[in-house]
């Protein structure tokens, strides 16, 4: 049996590391690299530091508008899909990268694996929730991380091919807790444990506009605590164009390039609270008991919210700092995001649909 599995960006990275594993103990997998995330540091450090195999492609497509970026892919994706004729496409999360892929695979009739299905936001002025509902239509398979996740495809009318099994994103952050811990970046950096924020800022939302950037980066600088701030490519460009660095008075905040997983993870565990626009982001700081600010209206990660863990602030200022010098975790129960073993369970039930049709 043949799988395709297609990536492009740092969460589906981390997702591939997790399921990947698994998968190539029971099929033959090809590994297809949109290039959607081509820096260094947000792409090729990931496949090193997690050990997952080069790419049997790397389309190469780049940033461009969400349309242009779309269509580049799905025209490469569906050559390589016809050249090798898979038996399932497996697509991850919510990108463009997950939409192509699954576009291309549904136009030449291989069946589809949704990884992280179910996930809704209920904003559809957001790309990424676009393209989750569009994908989940699109796939056979379905693989819900959470009981909420399973609900929202119900009520859409979606219940054939959905399974519940965890999140793989957890999967990986649990079995990488004890390597993350000795890695020496709070060292190098000077800090303290639970003396200082995490910060990560990557949405077109967020560092497209100049008065919400602004407003998160001048929250920041007043609350007066220390920050860890690994810059996006894209944001740091948008700091650069709208010349919103602040040298003379951003002395609490630590600017560092993009890190990878297992040293981002050990500045999250030991983090006094996070910053973020990032779905992935507010899981892990979830999963790990460090309250989360999401600077955000909404998030496709209800459950981090409802179960006290995550607050969500928009960017407004005052309700940045106010998060900052006042939230705390209110909730007694954590996020139930499976047992640790969904890679295993999604695996095993590819390979029993699939024996299951070729008799």
């Amino acid at each position: 049996m043949k799988i395709a599995s297609i990536i492009g960006t740092r969460p589906q990275f981390i997702k591939a590391a997790a399921l990947g594993p698994e998968l190539r103990r029971e099929v033959s997998e090809i590994l297809i690299h949109t290039g959607q995330h081509y820096d260094y540091e947000m792409s090729q450090a990931f496949f090193d530091v997690l050990k997952i195999p080069e790419p049997d492609y790397n389309l190469e497509i780049g940033s461009a508008s969400h349309g242009k970026q779309t269509g580049l892919m799905l025209t490469a994706i569906e050559e390589v899909l016809m050249r090798e004729l898979p038996n399932l496409v497996l697509v991850y999360g919510d990108t463009n990268s997950t939409l192509a892929g699954a576009l291309a695979a549904s136009k030449l009739q291989i069946p589809i694996g949704h990884i992280e299905a179910g996930l809704r936001s209920f904003n559809r002025s957001m790309p990424e929730e676009i393209n989750r509902v569009l994908v989940d239509h699109l796939s056979d398979l379905l693989f819900a991380p959470t009981k909420k996740s399973v609900e929202n495809l119900k009520n859409e009318g979606i219940e054939r091919g959905v399974h519940l099994v965890g999140d793989v994103m957890y999967d990986l952050a649990i079995h990488s807790q004890s390597i993350a811990r000795t890695k020496k970046i709070s060292e190098k950096l000077k800090l303290k444990k639970k003396d200082y924020i995490l910060v990560t800022v990557h949405r077109p939302a967020n560092t497209d506009n100049e008065v919400n950037l602004r407003n998160i980066l001048e929250s920041l600088i007043d609350c007066q605590k220390n920050v860890v701030f690994p810059l996006h490519p894209r944001t740091a460009k948008a700091i650069a164009k709208f010349r919103l660095a602040f040298p003379n008075n951003s002395n609490n905040i630590k600017f560092i390039a993009p890190i990878n997983y297992f040293e981002f993870l050990k500045l999250l565990i030991e983090a006094d609270k996070v910053i973020t626009d990032s779905g992935g982001v507010q899981k892990e700081a979830c999963i790990f008991g460090v309250p989360c600010i999401t600077l955000r209206e909404e998030t496709e990660w209800n459950e981090t919210v409802q179960t006290g863990w995550n607050i969500l602030v928009g960017t407004k200022k005052d309700a940045i700092i106010k998060a900052i010098n006042t939230f705390k975790h209110t909730g007694n129960l954590s996020v139930d995001f499976g047992d640790g073993k969904a890679s295993k369970r999604i695996v095993q039930i590819i390979t029993k649909e699939f024996k299951e049709k070729s008799h």
